[in-house]
C-alpha cells in the first residue's frame, strides 16, 4: 500500500475509532459494516454531540429544540465527516440544527411542494398525469435539516406492507394512466430485502406501470446497506435510484464501493442535489462534486433550488446565485457533468427548469442564440 493510502487508512481508522468512543464502544470493523448497527447507534443526543462536536451556542440551542421542530440522527458513518472545530463544516451544517430554524423568512412554508393537497391516499401524490410519488416509510438513516418532508418524517415508523400501502396499490391498479412510480419517503431502502423485494414485485405486477424509482441517500449516509443481496432485488424489478449528494467530500471510498456495485449491478444511477449556502453555493464546490459524480458513475441530474421550508431561510440562496453557478458550468464541464437547475414550483406547480435567456431574437426563421461565452450566433431554419 503507498504511503498516501496509508496515511488515509490510519485516519479513517482514527476517525472511527473516535466516534465509537463517543458512542461507548470499542471500534470494530465487522459490527462497523452492519448496517443495522449503524442505525442502532445513530447520533441523535446533545449530550452525544457534545461529546463528539465543538458545539456552537447557536447548534447547542437547536439540538435543545430539535425534538420540538424535527428530529435529529446521524449515522456514525456520516459522523466520522464531520470537522469536529469547524461550524461551518459542509457536512455539518447538512444534519446538526441551529437555532435559525426557528425564525420564519419570507416565503417559507409547512408544505413547499403542496403534496398534501395532491395526495389521493394516505402516502400516494398523483399531480402529473401518468407520474406518482409513493411515500412508503417515514424514516431515514439520518435527518437533512433542509428536509421537504420534515413535516412527515421522523415523526413514526410506518409499516411498509400495512394498510395505507395496500390503498395506493388499489390506486394504481385502478388508474391506468400512471405508468411512472417514485418510491420515496423516508428511504425505501431502509426496508428489509424481503419487504422491498414484496413492494416491488407488486407494483411491477400492474401492466401499465413502466418505470419504477427508488429516491435514497442511503448511499452516502449508510453505504454499507448497499449489499449484493440488495442489488439483486433492486435488478430483478428493473429499479433507477436517484442518490442524493451534496458536497465531493461525502464521496468517500465507502460511497465508491457502494457506487459500484450498484453500477456493475446494472442500477442507472442519477444524483439530485440541493444548492445549499455555505455548503455548494461556489462554482468550486460544484464542479466538485459534479466531476466526483461521474468518477463514480453517477449522472448529475437535478441541481435544487432549496425548497422554502420553514425554518430554513440560513441555508437557501438566491435563484441568481444559482443562475451564476450554472453559468460556470456549462462549457467547463462535459455535459453529463451539468445537472438541471430548478425549482419545484411552491404550492404544488412541480419542477420548473431554471436558466439564462439564450435565444434572444426570433424573425423570419432567424434564431440569435447565446452560448456558454455570451457570444451571439445565428441559426437558420430550413425552407418550406
Amino acid at each position: 500500500m503507498k504511503r498516501e493510502a496509508l496515511a488515509s487508512f490510519a485516519a479513517e481508522t482514527t476517525r472511527r475509532e473516535d466516534v465509537c468512543t463517543v458512542l461507548g464502544e470499542p471500534y470494530d470493523p465487522d459490527r462497523w459494516n452492519d448496517w443495522r448497527w449503524q442505525m442502532r447507534h445513530r447520533f441523535t443526543r446533545l449530550d452525544q454531540f457534545e461529546k463528539l462536536l465543538a458545539l456552537t451556542e447557536s447548534e447547542r440551542r437547536g439540538l435543545l429544540l430539535a425534538s420540538e421542530k424535527f428530529s435529529v440522527a446521524v449515522t456514525p458513518q456520516f459522523a466520522t465527516l464531520i470537522d469536529p472545530h469547524d461550524p461551518d463544516c459542509p457536512i455539518r451544517l447538512q444534519v446538526i440544527p441551529r437555532e435559525s430554524e426557528l425564525l420564519v423568512s419570507p416565503g417559507d412554508m409547512t408544505d413547499p411542494c403542496g403534496e398534501d393537497g395532491a395526495s389521493v391516499t394516505e402516502g400516494l401524490v398523483h399531480r402529473y398525469p401518468d407520474r406518482v410519488l409513493f411515500l412508503v416509510l417515514d424514516t431515514c438513516a439520518a435527518y437533512c435539516r433542509y428536509c421537504t418532508r420534515s413535516r412527515l418524517v421522523s415523526q413514526g415508523e410506518l409499516e411498509p406492507l400495512g394498510r395505507r400501502v395496500e390503498e395506493s396499490l388499489a390506486y394504481l391498479e385502478e388508474h391506468t394512466e400512471v405508468r411512472d412510480v417514485l418510491l420515496s419517503g423516508g428511504d425505501p431502502l431502509l426496508m428489509s430485502d424481503a419487504s422491498l423485494d414484496k413492494l416491488l414485485g407488486r407494483l411491477r405486477a400492474i401492466p401499465h406501470i413502466e418505470f419504477l424509482r427508488i429516491g435514497t441517500r442511503i448511499p452516502g449516509f449508510l453505504p454499507q446497506r448497499i449489499t449484493p443481496e440488495l442489488v439483486q432485488v433492486l435488478r430483478r424489478h428493473r429499479v433507477w435510484l436517484s442518490l442524493h449528494f451534496c458536497h465531493v467530500k461525502e464521496l468517500t471510498p465507502e460511497v465508491a464501493e457502494a457506487c459500484d456495485l450498484l453500477a456493475d449491478g446494472g442500477i442507472p444511477l442519477g444524483c439530485q442535489t440541493v444548492l445549499l449556502r455555505g455548503v455548494n453555493d461556489s462554482v468550486e464546490a460544484m464542479r466538485d462534486l459534479c466531476r466526483g459524480l461521474l468518477r463514480l458513475r453517477v449522472r448529475p441530474y437535478y441541481l435544487y433550488q432549496c425548497d422554502p421550508v420553514l425554518g430554513t431561510g440560513h441555508l437557501r440562496t438566491s435563484v441568481e446565485k444559482g443562475l451564476e453557478l450554472m453559468d460556470e458550468l456549462r462549457g467547463h464541464l462535459t455535459g453529463y457533468a451539468v445537472p438541471t437547475y430548478v425549482i419545484d414550483a411552491p404550492g404544488g406547480g412541480g419542477k420548473v427548469p431554471v436558466q439564462r435567456e439564450t435565444i434572444l431574437a426570433h424573425q423570419d426563421g432567424v434564431w440569435q442564440i447565446r452560448n456558454w461565452q455570451g457570444r451571439t450566433y445565428s441559426y437558420v431554419d430550413p425552407g418550406p
